[in-house]
C-alpha cells in the first residue's frame, strides 16, 4: 500500500520537534523528558554569614596565580567581631540597588524599566538572596599578611557619606572602605544615568612595613534552580557563560560544575565572565590586556560560582595600586551589549539556530522601527517570508494540484491491484511519470518553513525586546502563551482548510490521521509563545490563499 508522503512528513516534523526540544534541554543541562526528574535541591551556603554570602576563592583553586600568597585563605576566615551592617540604597533612572556594607556586596538589584513577567505589580529583580534563591556579584582580595587575611566579600566595610540618588546628575558613587590584614581596600561603585553598567574600582593600600602581593577576584554566585515559569515548551537557559579573545564564547551548565566536568578557558588577557538567564544577564568585565585566571566551582549544595582572579603585583609599604572593572547587570539587549565589550551580545542565546535566528531578528527589528508593534511586525515578516519563497512554494502547490486531479485514477489503481502491492506501486509510479508529478513536491512548502519556524521560536524565547510586548486586545505578551487560546483555535481552522485543499488520502486510516493532525498541533500550540502561533496562523492563511489560486487555475486548465 502506498503511504501518503504528506502524512509521513507531518509525523517526521512532529517527532523532530520533540527530539529537538529534548536534545536542546539535555545539551543545556536540563532534565531529559525521557528520564525521571531528580529530586529538588535547595541552595545552601557552606557557612552562615551576615549577608548570606560565602565562598572566597583561594589561589590554589584557580591554579598558580602570579603574585598570590601561597596557601592564602585555606578555609573561611575567622569570624570578625560583631558589626552593625548598613544597607545603602542607590537609585538611578534604570536600577535600584541595595548594597550591604558587610562585604560591599550588591545584595539586591531591581530593574526599574522591566516589570516582572508574572507579577506586573513589581519589577524584575536580578541580584537577590531570598528563600532558596541566591544571585550575587562579589569582589575582594586573595592573600594574607602576618596580620591576617586581606579584605574580601565577607569583610565589614564602612560607607563614606554621599549622595544616594542622581538628583539631576549623570552619575552617583558609593565609596566603601575596609582594613584587614594590614591592607586597606577601597571599593568605589559608580552608577550612571540610563546605564546598566556599574563601574567598579578597587584601590589597595599597603599599611604594613613589608611588601604584599594581593590578587583581586570578581565572581558571580548563582543557585542551580530552574527559572520561574519554565516549561517543556518554553525552556530557557540559565547558567555560567564566558568569552575570551582566544576561545571565544563558551556556555556551561551548573550540572557540569557539580560533577567537576566544566571545561572552559582558564587563562586570558581579556574577555568577561557572566551568569546568563532568561532575557537578562550579569557580567564582570575586568580591565583589558590584564592577565587573569578564570574559575568555576561549587560553593555548596546547589550553589555555584564563576569568576576571575587578577594578580595586582607587588605593593610596597605605604603604596596604593588601583584596578578598574565593570559590572553589567541588565537586559540581553543585543544592540546595547555590542557596544559594551566584544562578545557580550552572545549572552542572548539563540541556541543551535543562531546562524538563522540572528539575521531573522535583524530583519524583524528593521520592520519594527517602521511599524512600532511587534505583533504587526511578525505579521509583516511572515508575509515577506512567504513572498520570498513563493516560487518554491508555487511549485509545491502545483504538484499538489496535480495530485488532486489524478486522485480518482490513483483510487482506481488501488482498487485494481489491492491484492498485489508491488504492481500497485509500479502502476502508481507510471501514473506519476505520465502526469509529470513529483510525489514529494507538496512537501516543499513545509520543508521551507521548518528552519524559519524553529529559528523564530528561539528569537521569541531569547529577545527581551519582545518580552511584555503586546499585539492587540487579549495578546499582551508575545513571548507568553495565548491566555484565551484564540490563536491555537484559528490555527486549527486554518489547518483544516489547508487539508481540504490538499490531495485526500484514499486510505481511511491515513484520512483519520490527517484530521487528527490539526487538533494535535493546536493542543501543542496552547503552550507555545503567542507570537510564534501568530506567525504560523498568518503563514497558513497566506498559504491557503496561494494554494487556492494555484489549484483553481490548474483544475480549470485541466
Amino acid at each position: 500500500m502506498e503511504i501518503n508522503k504528506r502524512t509521513i512528513l507531518w509525523i517526521v516534523f512532529s517527532v523532530s520537534l520533540v527530539i529537538l526540544w529534548n536534545n536542546w534541554m539535555v545539551s543545556n543541562g536540563k532534565q531529559s523528558m525521557f528520564s525521571p526528574a531528580p529530586p529538588a535541591k535547595v541552595a545552601t551556603a557552606l557557612a552562615p554569614a551576615a549577608n548570606g554570602t560565602t565562598g572566597v576563592p583561594a589561589a590554589a583553586q584557580t591554579g598558580a596565580v602570579p603574585g598570590a600568597v601561597p596557601g592564602a585563605l585555606p578555609g573561611q576566615p575567622a569570624a570578625p567581631a560583631p558589626v552593625r551592617a548598613e544597607r545603602i540604597t542607590i537609585t538611578t533612572d534604570v536600577v535600584k540597588a541595595e548594597i550591604d556594607t558587610v562585604g560591599g556586596v550588591i545584595r539586591r538589584l531591581e530593574l526599574l524599566k522591566y516589570p516582572d513577567q508574572y507579577d506586573k505589580t513589581r519589577n524584575q529583580v536580578l541580584f537577590d538572596v531570598s528563600g532558596n534563591n541566591v544571585y550575587l556579584g562579589q569582589t575582594g582580595l586573595i592573600g594574607s599578611t602576618p596580620a591576617g587575611v586581606l579584605p574580601n566579600h565577607n569583610t565589614p566595610f564602612v560607607a563614606r557619606p554621599g549622595a544616594r540618588t542622581l538628583d539631576g546628575n549623570n552619575s552617583v558613587q558609593v565609596v566603601l572602605e575596609a582594613e584587614q590584614g594590614g591592607v586597606k581596600l577601597t571599593k568605589t561603585l559608580t552608577f550612571k544615568r540610563g546605564d546598566y553598567v556599574i563601574d567598579v574600582r578597587h584601590d589597595v593600600t599597603n599599611l604594613t612595613a613589608v611588601p604584599v602581593q594581593p590578587s583581586l577576584y570578581l565572581q558571580l554566585q548563582h543557585d542551580g534552580n530552574p527559572p520561574p515559569g519554565e516549561s517543556f515548551f518554553m525552556p530557557s537557559y540559565t547558567g555560567p557563560t564566558l568569552w575570551t579573545p582566544e576561545d571565544k564564547y563558551q556556555k556551561l551548565t551548573f550540572e557540569d560544575i557539580e560533577k567537576g566536568k566544566a571545561e572552559h578557558a582558564t587563562k586570558a588577557n581579556g574577555g568577561w565572565v557572566a551568569i546568563s538567564e532568561h532575557f537578562f544577564a550579569s557580567a564582570f568585565i575586568p580591565a583589558e590586556n590584564a592577565a587573569r585566571e578564570i574559575f568555576t566551582k561549587k560553593l555548596g549544595t546547589n550553589l555555584y560560582a564563576i569568576g576571575t582572579v587578577q594578580p595586582l603585583g607587588t605593593v610596597a609599604p605605604g603604596a596604593t595600586v588601583s584596578n578598574t572593572a565593570r559590572l553589567y547587570s541588565g537586559p540581553q539587549d543585543e544592540k546595547t551589549l555590542e557596544t559594551i565589550t566584544p562578545g557580550l551580545e552572545l549572552v542572548k542565546d539563540y541556541g543551535m539556530f543562531a546562524i538563522i535566528a540572528k539575521p531573522l531578528f535583524w530583519i524583524m527589528d528593521q520592520i519594527h522601527k517602521v511599524l512600532g508593534n511587534w505583533g504587526w511586525t511578525i505579521i509583516a515578516f511572515t508575509i515577506l517570508i512567504k513572498l520570498a519563497f513563493f516560487p518554491l512554494s508555487a511549485a509545491g502547490y502545483r504538484s499538489m494540484a496535480k495530485m488532486r486531479v489524478v486522485t480518482p485514477k490513483m483510487q482506481a489503481i488501488r482498487e485494481r491491484y489491492k491484492a498485489d502491492p508491488v504492481k500497485m506501486q509500479q502502476a502508481t509510479m507510471e501514473l506519476y511519470k505520465a502526469e509529470k508529478i513529483n510525489p514529494l513536491g507538496g512537501c516543499l512548502p513545509i520543508l521551507v518553513q521548518m528552519p524559519v519556524f524553529l529559528a523564530l521560536y528561539y528569537v521569541l524565547l531569547a529577545s527581551v525586546e519582545m518580552r511584555g510586548a503586546p499585539w492587540i486586545g487579549w495578546i499582551q505578551d508575545l513571548t507568553q502563551p495565548d491566555p484565551w487560546f484564540i490563536l491555537p483555535v484559528l490555527y486549527a481552522g486554518s489547518m483544516f482548510i489547508t487539508q481540504k485543499l490538499s490531495p485526500q488520502p484514499a486510505d481511511p486510516m491515513q484520512a483519520k490521521m490527517m484530521l487528527f493532525m490539526p487538533l494535535a498541533f493546536s493542543v501543542m500550540f496552547v503552550f507555545f509563545p503567542s507570537g510564534l502561533v501568530l506567525y504560523w496562523v498568518v503563514n497558513n492563511l497566506v498559504s491557503i490563499a496561494q494554494q487556492w489560486v494555484i489549484t483553481k487555475k490548474y483544475e480549470t486548465k485541466k
